[in-house]
């Protein structure tokens, strides 16, 4: 076999220039260095945290204390002996389990109303509430007594019904005055989830109790589609047949609300315990 002779290896550096890839012909600025540095300081941007909704921020919450713990157990004390049993639930879960008991164990609406009465009644000495009717109430055309309680009631009754404040409201007299309470989204309406416990045992019996027993006229004004209440104290409820909160429909989350539509294949036009 022939041997073939070996050709030395050479390599040859030429001096001309790289041809630039012609996608660089068309942006000639991307191979300035000021642009390689500007892209290399480019760094993610952090994700944004989740928008909240305006129902979760707007809502107040109110934290209760210790002397809202002691309103809350001195009331569910008088249902207990209004009821004639106990709940098993601790804080407010077992005083609106009473409530219910106390709605069941009247024969009708007129008893439920008058057993809330009494416990409201229960829940002061006598003759407090006695003088306060003889003594205060005549006071400036009843303006000062009505006053008065609307104060008391923002004060003293935020663990039953949650955020609260006095508010003015117009009396009949053509003048206006700061005895009015606004609640905001009413605790007990929300948790009993029942149009005839908001009217049985908190709206009727509260007008009666400080209309006969401290000779305050109230009005309270429940909005069943946002949980709100406004109470209206100096001012006369009307009559029963011109009430439209007695004629409201069940609440949607009433649990027992959408069953009996089915059942009667048709809206309930009138909670039936109201």
């Amino acid at each position: 076999m022939k041997t073939l002779p070996l050709r030395p290896l050479t390599i040859s550096f030429s001096s001309s220039p790289p041809r630039p890839h012609p996608f660089h012909k068309l942006h000639p600025q991307l191979q300035s260095p000021r642009f390689r540095v500007l892209c290399s300081s480019i760094q993610p941007q952090p994700q944004a945290p989740p928008i909240k909704r305006e129902s979760d921020t707007s809502r107040t919450e109110y934290k209760p204390g210790v002397l809202d713990d002691l309103f809350l157990s001195s009331f569910r004390n008088k249902l207990v002996q209004e009821v004639g049993l106990d709940s098993e639930k601790p804080g407010y879960d077992g005083l609106i389990e009473l409530v219910n008991h106390l709605m069941m164990k009247g024969k009708s609406s007129s008893d439920t109303r008058d057993a809330a009465i009494r416990i409201l009644v229960s829940l002061f000495p006598p003759l407090v509430l006695k003088l306060y009717k003889i003594l205060i109430s005549p006071l400036a055309g009843g303006k000062i007594a009505a006053m008065m309680v609307a104060r008391v009631t923002a004060l003293t009754c935020q663990w039953l019904m949650g955020p609260c404040t006095v508010n003015s409201v117009d009396l009949p007299d053509g003048t206006s005055c700061q005895s009015g309470v606004f609640v905001e989204r009413c605790k007990y309406l929300e948790e009993s989830k029942c149009v005839g416990v908001c009217i049985n045992t908190c709206k009727l019996p509260t007008q009666t109790f400080f209309k006969d027993y401290m000779g305050v006229p109230l009005l309270m004004e429940p909005n069943f589609s946002d949980y709100s209440c406004q109470f209206k104290f100096g001012i006369l409820p009307p009559l029963p047949k011109d009430d439209t909160t007695l004629k409201e429909p069940c609440l949607d989350i009433c649990p027992t609300s959408s069953g009996r539509k089915v059942a009667m294949n048709s809206n309930v036009e009138q909670c039936p315990k109201a």
